[in-house]
C-alpha cells in the first residue's frame, strides 16, 4: 500500500516536497526466540538460523523456534504493530520492489533489523529520527525486525520512503547551542545528520552556516556509502539579535549546493539557563551540556554542582529544574543521549568531560565540587560517587537505584552472580559497575539520600538498602524519605533545600589532612587515585583491588589486596618514612616524593610501570578500544561475501554508536588505512588477518590471532569456519590507544559476531572472547576461551577459562 508522505518529509528534515512511501501493515511474528542483556552472553535462535543459512521465509502457521509458530500480525489504524506476541521475537515483513533501488527505512520501537540479511541499528526508544539507507533488490525484499521484552504493547511502526535527492541534510536530530548574550558566540559548534543514499563514499563535502550575514565554512569528514553521519559544523552568532535567530545551512559539493536547511536557535541572557556545545575527545562528535548559572556572582570562586539526569530527560531540562544558587553554578552533562549509557562507560566519560569543561569555564572553588542526580541520574550519582572518591565534597542520589544488577531498562540487568566459570570471567569485566563492592569509597565525602516513599518506578527500598549499607561504616550521611513522594514530585525532588544545605557544610579535604584511606577499584584505567594513594597496577585485571591505610606522622600502615604496584605521594611528609604494608615493614629514606611499591613475593621499593604495560591509561577489556576517536576499518581482501559482511558490520556498529551515543565514526577501507594518519586513535578491525589488510599492521604481536579457518590463543588452536571472536590489544605505536577485532574464521563465524551488546551500558567484555556460532543457541560451553591479559599484555592462565 503506497502513499505520499509530505508530513514525513518535513519531520525527517528532508526535501520540502512529497516523497513516495510504503507503510508495512501486514507481517508475521515469531514468538519469543531471543534474549539479550548487559552481558556478552546472549541467545538468538533466528540469528543462529540466519548465520547457518537455515532461515527459510516463514508462512502463517509454519514452525518458528522452540515450539512456536509464525503467526500473522496486522498493524492497527495508527500503523503500529502491537501485542504480547511481539515480545522477545521478530516481525517478518516484505516489500516487492519493481526494480533495484535505494530506500530510507524508518522503524520505531525495535532493537535492530535484518534487511535481506544485512543488520541495521534499531530505535528501541521510539525517537523517530533513525533514517537508514538500505539497498533494495528487484523483487522480494525481506525484513526481520527484532522486538524486545515488554515493548510490544507500546507498538512498532515501519515504513520505507524514496527520497528524490541522493544526499541531503536531516535536522530531526540536531545538536545545537544556545546563543548566550554576554558570552563569546563567534565560534559555536552545531551538528546535523547527512544522509548518503549513494553507493560511493562522500569526500570533501562542506557545510556553510550563516547567521545574520556572518558565514563560517566547515569541511566535513568522509561519509561512507549507504550511510548516515552526524557531522559537526561551526557558526558565528556574534551578530545575533535578541530573539528570532536562525542559522541557514548549505551543504556543498565542489562549490555546488546540494541541500539547504534553516534551524531556529534559542537565545538567552547569561543569567538564564542555557546549553553549550563542545567537541568530544571520545569520538570527535559535537555534544552539549546545560548550565544553571550562579545568581548574582560576587567574584568569589563559586561551588560547582554536577547534576546527572534521569532516563529520557534532556540535560537542559535537568538544569531548568534548579533555581539559581547564589553560591554556585550547576552543570548538567547529557550521558551522550537521554538514555545513553546509564552514566557508565561512555556516559561516565561524558560526565568527566563536562566536569573538566565546567571547571575550566567557571573556575570553581576546588574544595566545593558536588554531585547529584535523579532516577537514572541517581544511579549515575551512586556510580560516579563510588568510582571517583575524592572528586566530590558530597554526593546526593535522588530516587536512584544503586546498580544495574537490580534495576535495568531496555538492555536488561547485569547478572548479579555467575553460574559457572565462563560467566565468572565474562561478568568480571562488569565489576566496575558494582557499587556495592565499591561502597567503602563513599567515606571520601558526605552522602545525602533523597527518595519519595511512594515511588513506584524506582522503589524506595533501593534507598533503604543503601542506607543500611552506609550505616555500617559511614560516619556522615543523611537520609530523607519524602512523605507521599512518587518518582517525580516536582522540582523539589532534585532542588531540595536541605540537600543543598548539606552540600554547603561539606568540602573536599586537602591531601595533607587525610589520615585514613579506604579505596577500592576494579579497573585502574577507570579509577586509580584517592588523595595521596594510587593503585597503578593490579595482580589480576578487573578483580577488585583494595588499599586500607592509616597515616600517623611519618608512619603509614595498612593492608592491600590484588595490587601489583602502589604509589604513595609523600609530598606532605619530610624525613624518613616507615611503611608497614600487609605485615611487612619498609623504611624509606629517599628524596623522591613519589614512592613506588611493587608486590611480588613480597613488597619492595620499585619504579612506575612501563607506559606500554597495563595500568592507569590502558588496562584492557574490549570496550577500551572504542575510545580515543575510534576508527572502523572494514576488510576488502576476502571473498565478495566476506567483504560485504565487513562493511555492513562496520556500518551497523556506526549506526548503533550514533543512536546510543550521539556519536560519529570514521569508516574506512583497509586499503586506505595508514597508521600514521590515525595516531593515538582506537582502531576497530572487522574481519580477520586473511580478509583485512590492516590486521597485520597492528596485531602482529597479539597472543590472539584469527584468520580464515583458524584462531590461535597462545598454544591453543581452534579450527573451522563457524568461530567468532572479540578481542583487543594495545596499539604498539601508541601509549593510549588500543585495537579491537570483531570477526570470525569464515562467513558463518563473522555473522555469529554481529551482535553488538558491547555498546550497552555496563555490559562486560573481557580482553578476548572466542566462541562458535552455537553460542547463539544459548550454549555457554560454545565460548571456547575468554580471559584477561597480564600486565605485559601476555596470556595469563589464572585469568582465563577454556571449555
Amino acid at each position: 500500500m503506497r502513499r505520499i508522505f509530505l508530513a514525513l518529509s518535513l519531520l525527517a528534515g528532508n526535501t520540502l516536497f512529497a516523497q513516495e512511501g510504503y507503510v508495512f501493515k501486514e507481517g508475521l511474528t515469531s514468538g519469543p526466540c531471543h534474549q539479550y542483556g548487559r552481558t556478552a552472553l546472549f541467545t538468538d535462535q533466528l540469528a543462529y538460523a540466519l548465520t547457518n543459512g537455515e532461515l527459510q521465509a516463514p508462512t502463517n502457521g509454519s514452525n518458528s523456534f522452540d515450539g512456536e509458530k509464525w503467526q500473522a500480525v496486522t498493524a492497527g489504524d495508527d500503523g503500529a504493530f502491537s501485542g504480547k506476541a511481539l515480545s522477545n521475537g521478530y516481525i517478518y515483513v516484505t516489500y516487492n520492489a519493481p526494480k533495484a533501488k535505494t530506500a530510507i527505512l524508518n522503524i520505531t520501537g525495535h532493537q535492530m533489523v535484518y534487511v535481506n540479511g544485512v543488520p541495521h541499528a534499531g530505535d528501541m526508544y521510539r525517537y523517530g529520527w533513525m533514517f537508514t539507507p538500505v539497498q533494495l533488490k528487484k523483487g522480494l525484499n525481506e525484513f526481520y525486525i527484532r522486538t524486545s521484552r515488554g515493548w510490544g504493547r507500546q507498538g512498532l511502526r515501519a515504513q520505507l520512503t524514496f527520497p528524490r535527492q541522493p544526499v541531503y541534510i536531516s535536522v530531526a536530530d540536531s545538536t545545537l547551542p544556545f546563543i548566550v548574550h554576554g558570552k563569546d558566540n563567534s565560534g559555536l559548534w552545531g551538528a546535523v545528520v547527512v544522509i548518503n543514499t549513494t553507493d560511493k563514499s562522500l569526500k570533501g563535502l562542506q557545510i556553510k552556516a550563516t547567521i545574520k550575514g556572518k558565514t563560517l565554512t566547515t569541511t566535513l569528514p568522509d561519509i561512507a556509502p549507504l550511510a548516515t553521519r552526524k557531522v559537526g559544523f561551526m557558526m558565528d552568532a556574534s551578530a545575533a539579535a535578541n530573539d528570532n535567530n536562525r542559522v541557514a545551512l548549505s551543504l556543498n559539493s565542489q562549490n555546488k549546493v546540494i541541500d539547504h536547511k534553516e534551524i531556529a536557535l534559542q537565545t538567552v541572557n547569561a543569567n538564564e539557563h542555557y546549553s553549550r556545545t563542545f567537541v568530544s575527545g571520545i569520538d570527535g562528535s559535537v555534544q552539549y551540556y546545560a548550565v544553571s548559572p550562579q545568581a548574582n556572582p560576587t567574584g568569589k570562586a563559586p561551588a560547582l554542582f554536577l547534576s546527572v539526569h534521569g532516563a529520557e530527560v534532556q540535560a537542559i531540562n535537568q538544569a531548568r529544574a534548579y533555581k539559581y544558587k547564589d553560591w554556585g553554578v550547576l552543570a548538567a552533562p547529557t550521558n551522550r543521549r537521554p538514555r545513553g549509557f546509564n552514566w557508565e562507560d561512555w556516559g561516565r566519560l561524558d560526565a568527566l568531560e563536562v566536569l573538566n569543561i565546567a571547571t575550566q569555564e567557571f573556575k570553581p572553588d576546588p574544595e566545593r565540587i558536588y554531585l547529584t542526580g535523579h532516577s537514572m541520574g541517581g544511579h549515575g550519582t551512586w556510580i560516579l560517587g563510588a568510582t571517583f572518591p575524592g572528586k566530590w565534597a558530597a554526593i546526593a542520589p535522588c530516587s536512584g537505584y544503586p546498580t544495574l544488577m537490580g534495576y535495568g531498562s531496555a538492555d536488561g540487568l547485569i547478572p548479579d552472580s555467575p553460574k559457572n566459570n565462563t560467566e565468572e570471567i565474562l561478568l568480571r569485566a562488569s565489576n566496575p559497575s558494582n557499587t556495592f563492592k565499591l561502597a567503602h569509597n563513599y567515606q571520601a565525602g558526605g552522602v545525602y539520600i533523597l527518595h519519595g516513599d511512594s515511588d513506584r518506578v524506582v522503589s524506595v527500598n533501593y534507598a533503604r538498602q543503601m542506607k543500611k549499607i552506609l550505616a555500617d561504616f559511614h560516619p556522615d550521611f543523611s537520609y530523607y524519605e519524602y512523605p507521599g513522594g512518587e518518582h517525580w514530585y516536582g522540582d523539589t525532588c532534585v532542588d531540595w533545600g536541605p540537600l543543598f544545605s548539606y552540600f554547603k557544610w561539606h568540602t573536599i579535604p586537602a591531601d595533607s589532612s587525610v589520615k585514613v584511606v579506604d579505596f577500592t577499584t576494579a579497573n585502574t584505567a577507570i579509577s586509580s587515585k584517592y588523595h595521596w594513594v594510587q593503585v597503578l597496577q593490579q595482580q589480576h585485571a578487573l578483580e577488585y583491588s583494595r588499599v586500607q591505610l592509616r597515616r600517623v606522622g611519618n608512619h603509614i600502615s595498612g593492608t592491600t589486596s590484588n595490587i601489583a604496584v602502589l604509589a604513595l605521594d609523600l609530598k606532605d611528609l619530610s624525613g624518613a618514612v616507615e611503611i608497614e604494608l600487609d605485615g611487612q615493614t619498609i623504611n624509606y629514606t629517599g628524596r623522591e616524593k613519589m614512592l613506588y611499591l611493587q608486590h611480588g613475593a613480597e613488597w619492595s621499593i620499585g619504579k612506575a610501570p612501563a607506559e606500554t604495560d597495563k595500568g592507569i591509561v590502558r588496562n584492557g577489556t574490549l570496550k577500551e578500544a572504542f575510545n580515543h576517536r575510534m576508527v572502523f576499518v572494514y576488510g576488502t581482501a576476502g571473498t565478495p561475501a566476506e567483504n560485504a559482511w565487513s562493511l555492513n558490520k562496520a556500518r551497523y556498529d556506526a549506526e548503533t554508536w550514533y543512536y546510543r551515543g550521539n556519536g560519529a565514526v570514521d569508516i574506512i577501507a583497509d586499503k586506505d588505512f595508514k597508521a600514521g594518519d590515525y595516531i593515538d586513535r582506537g582502531v576497530i578491525i572487522y574481519g580477520n588477518a586473511t580478509t583485512n589488510k590492516a590486521y597485520d599492521l597492528l596485531l602482529k604481536n597479539s597472543p590472539v590471532q584469527m584468520s580464515n579457518g583458524k584462531i590461535t590463543v597462545g598454544e591453543k588452536t581452534y579450527t573451522g569456519d563457524t568461530l567468532a571472536g572479540y578481542f583487543m590489544y594495545p596499539r604498539v605505536d601508541s601509549k593510549v590507544a588500543a585495537v579491537a577485532v570483531i570477526g570470525g574464521t569464515g562467513l558463518k563465524g563473522m555473522k555469529a559476531a554481529e551482535a553488538n551488546q558491547y555498546f550497552a551500558g555496563g555490559s562486560g567484555f573481557p580482553d578476548y572472547m572466542i566462541f562458535s556460532a552455537g553460542l547463539l543457541k544459548g550454549k555457554e560451553t560454545e565460548v571456547k576461551t575468554a580471559g584477561f591479559y597480564d600486565n605485559e599484555w601476555k596470556l595469563s592462565a589464572k585469568d582465563e577459562i577454556t571449555n
